[in-house]
């Protein structure tokens, strides 16, 4: 079974150009476990590993872990590379490039620029080769940055180690944007903001635009 399922994935993963490789933990219940970790925060004792699939894209995890009361209890969790999403913003303006096919839902939704962050490389460092892929605007045509969360936030806790970065991209007045590379603008101002609310079904894109807007409205309180 094991080299079956593995041949089949690896087959699969060279007609998709990209490596895949697949751990199985046959029995266990009575050959020795991948990981064995004690005295883990929040009451977790143990984990036993019995499943592995990596890719370029993510890594997919199957645990058996046992609480403080020796309960066995099966988990799956992904490890993924943190991302970033960003808001570009010009003549108090946001941009946001055209909407994109999102595999997961299966359909077209309006998102800010974003993207993995490599794991080498900085999250602000990011920024500006998301900017040039999404918007092609190039580093020079960024006037500021500014990190909205210096923390990344987690995306999902239970089942995903995945962070997300976010961040204000100011740009200059006089750059121009590809008008291929515009999907559409909202002015910042209440209106703006609550119509492009309407349109953000991406819950890490509302929390972006919230939270900038949160600090934007309490800074010019001040």
């Amino acid at each position: 079974m094991y080299e079956t399922l593995t041949k089949y994935l690896y087959s699969a993963a060279n007609t998709q150009e990209s490596a895949l490789t697949i751990k199985i933990a046959m029995n266990d219940k009575t050959g020795q476990p991948w990981q064995q970790q004690s005295d883990l925060p929040g009451g977790q004792q143990q984990s036993y590993r019995i499943f592995e699939i990596r890719s370029d894209w993510l890594t997919l995890i199957g645990e058996h872990l046992q609480d403080e009361q020796g309960k066995i209890l099966e988990y799956w969790r992904v490890e993924k590379a943190d991302s970033a999403i960003i808001l570009a913003i010009q003549n108090h303006h946001l941009i946001l490039p055209p909407p994109m096919y999102r595999p997961g839902l299966q359909t077209v939704t309006l998102d800010f620029p974003g993207g993995r962050v490599p794991p080498t490389e900085n999250p602000t460092a990011a920024v500006a080769n998301i900017l040039h892929r999404e918007l092609g605007i190039a580093k020079e045509g960024i006037a500021q940055i500014t990190p909205l969360n210096t923390q990344g936030w987690a995306v999902n806790s239970s089942f995903s180690n995945q962070r997300v970065y976010g961040f204000v991209a100011e740009l200059h007045l006089t750059i121009e944007i590809p008008p291929a590379k515009i999907g559409s603008t909202y002015p910042t101002t209440p209106a703006g903001i609550q119509s492009l609310l309407n349109s953000l079904t991406c819950l890490q894109c509302r929390a972006m635009l919230l939270e900038w807007w949160l600090n934007k409205s309490s800074q010019d309180s001040d």
